[in-house]
């Protein structure tokens, strides 16, 4: 597992359907090293506190292996590092093989898997695409929201290591499914439920789920 790219924006405007929307959605690839600070990368921004950014989603990264499927629905020219608005474009670091609360050593930096990503309107607007957020769902490719256990530094072609693996078996890509999927899975819900330091808004989610009328 690897870096392909480290990639950083601070908030700026653009205008969408006529209305200005402040964003740092527009992440560029950095040049060198990039410093990990307590709760997010240096040169990286985020426009919308409450809904974006936090100790919980301080790094974002998306596995470069899913661009072939998205080749289907975007042009070449958008599949570039940062499309989706990651911070990390990773090889090898997928959500079926990442548990919730994994750490991993990237660059001299540790990072912890805390969620996958429930995206916002501002993907339709990175993309250009008014039914982008609805393919991404569809789609189950989330990519992996991290806290920052250890500041440090990291860059393109920095290796990506699994230091510890997490006493939960829960999968990012299987709360990604259990989000989406119209059919209750409870025995993995109830998993999900079991994990200490699952957010609050996927708490109450999988709760609703299983208070559910079936």
């Amino acid at each position: 597992m690897h870096l392909l790219s480290v990639n950083v924006a601070e908030p700026s405007d653009v205008v969408w359907h006529g209305t200005t929307v402040r964003t740092s959605i527009f992440k560029q690839p950095a040049r060198g090293a990039v410093r990990v600070l307590a709760h997010g990368l240096a040169g990286d921004g985020q426009a919308d506190l409450r809904h974006h950014g936090g100790p919980d989603k301080a790094v974002y990264a998306y596995p470069a292996e899913h661009h072939t499927f998205w080749a289907a629905h975007l042009p070449p020219a958008k599949l570039v590092p940062g499309a989706f608005g990651e911070n990390l474009t990773t090889a090898g670091l997928l959500e079926r093989e990442v548990r919730l609360g994994d750490c991993f050593r990237v660059g001299t930096a540790v990072l912890r898997a805390m969620q996958p990503r429930v995206p916002c309107f501002k993907l339709n607007v990175r993309l250009d695409d008014d039914q982008m957020v609805r393919r991404f769902q569809r789609a189950g490719r989330s990519g992996i929201y991290f806290s920052i256990v250890e500041p440090g530094t990291m860059q393109a072609g920095d290796s990506i290591e699994l230091l510890q693996r997490a006493a939960y078996a829960v999968t990012i890509q299987q709360v990604v499914d259990c989000y989406y999927s119209a059919e209750q899975d409870l025995p993995t819900i109830q998993a999900i439920l079991e994990v200490p330091f699952l957010r609050p808004s996927l708490r109450a989610h999988f709760l609703a789920l299983c208070q559910a009328p079936r």
